[in-house]
Parts: C-alpha cells; structure tokens; sequence
C-alpha cells in the first residue's frame, strides 16, 4: 500500500499560514541546498499530488510550470519538472476542471478516494496543501508520514492545520543551516 505523505512548512508558533492565508514568511530564512534536496527527495518518491481546489486555483500549477519551462539555471528547476509531470489529484465541492499539465479533479468522497488511491500501484502519494485540505485529510487520520518544516519565524497569529488533539511519534529531526527544522513524524 502506497504511504500519504504530508510536507508543509509551518511558523515556529505553529500555523501554516497567517490569518489571510500569507506565506511569504516561509521565505524570510532564504534558501537551503540540503533543505531543496529533502524537497525534491520527496517528491521523487511520489508519483502522484494531492491538492486542495484553493491551492490548485492559488497560481500553483503555473508557477511550477514557469519553474520548470523558463527557469533552466534555477535551484528549484528539478522540483519544478517533478511537480508538473506528476499525476494531480484536485480535491473540490465544486469544480469540475482545474488547469495544469497532468491535473484531474476529484468531486468524490475524500477518505473512499483516498484510501483507493493508497491502494493503486506505483509510487508513494504526497500532499502540500492547501490548509483546509490538509486539516480534512488529518481528520480522517488519512496521513501516513508527516514532514513538517519548522521556520525560524514567528507570525503571531494565523490558520492551523490541526483542528483537534493529534498525538505523533518523532522519528527524526534534520536542522538546516537556515534555521529550518524538519521533523518527520508518525501517527500512533
């Protein structure tokens, strides 16, 4: 069975994302090379992406395809050219067609869809975001492995992926020389 693996960066005071959805202090420690090559690492474990239709219709897809076509010299041209020829799978209530290279929109069930992806060949599955849709997937305990980057940055306030007490066990930590912390974690 292919594993469900969440990487998401979050604040030091523990959100995702700042009251509107801001990201952009995700950036404020710069780059990191070994940090990159975990990213990419992950991605080419996975073969196929999960999206929530707000992070899907958010520039997702065409700023990956930009890293990917018009960004040869670029440090994230290789996650670039993963993310865009890797299956997605948009999650929506909603929509019925989402564009990008190798996109397709899921309307059904999310744990019955899920849990049939798991069972596909290939692959491991990954998941960025966005945040509602990562809430949703922990709710139904869906997630096998959590990747969670720690930035060196306090927000203040701002959206949080857990909406309920989610007891993991550690099994390992990497510090970045940009301050970044990655911890892997594991439901118990």
């Amino acid at each position: 069975m292919r594993k469900l693996k969440l990487q998401i960066q979050i604040s030091i005071d523990g959100f995702a994302a700042g009251p509107n959805g801001e990201n952009d202090w995700v950036f404020l420690s710069g780059g990191d090379e070994a940090g990159l090559q975990k990213i990419v690492d992950l991605a080419d474990s996975s073969d196929t992406l999960l999206l929530g239709s707000k992070l899907a219709k958010s520039g997702f897809m065409e700023h990956w395809q930009n890293v990917a076509d018009n960004q040869p010299d670029g440090p994230q041209r290789t996650l670039g050219q993963l993310i865009v020829n890797m299956r997605k799978v948009v999650f929506s209530s909603t929509e019925t067609a989402v564009n990008g290279a190798n996109v397709e929109v899921e309307n059904g069930d999310l744990a019955t869809v899920v849990k049939a992806l798991k069972n596909q060949a290939g692959k491991d599955i990954l998941v960025y975001g966005g945040i509602d849709f990562v809430s949703s997937l922990i709710s139904l305990n869906l997630i096998d492995e959590y990747f969670i980057f720690t930035c060196p940055v306090a927000i203040g306030s701002g959206l949080s992926i857990f909406k309920e007490r989610k007891i993991l066990k550690l099994e390992s930590s990497v510090a970045y020389n940009n301050g970044k912390v990655l911890n892997k974690y594991l439901p118990v």
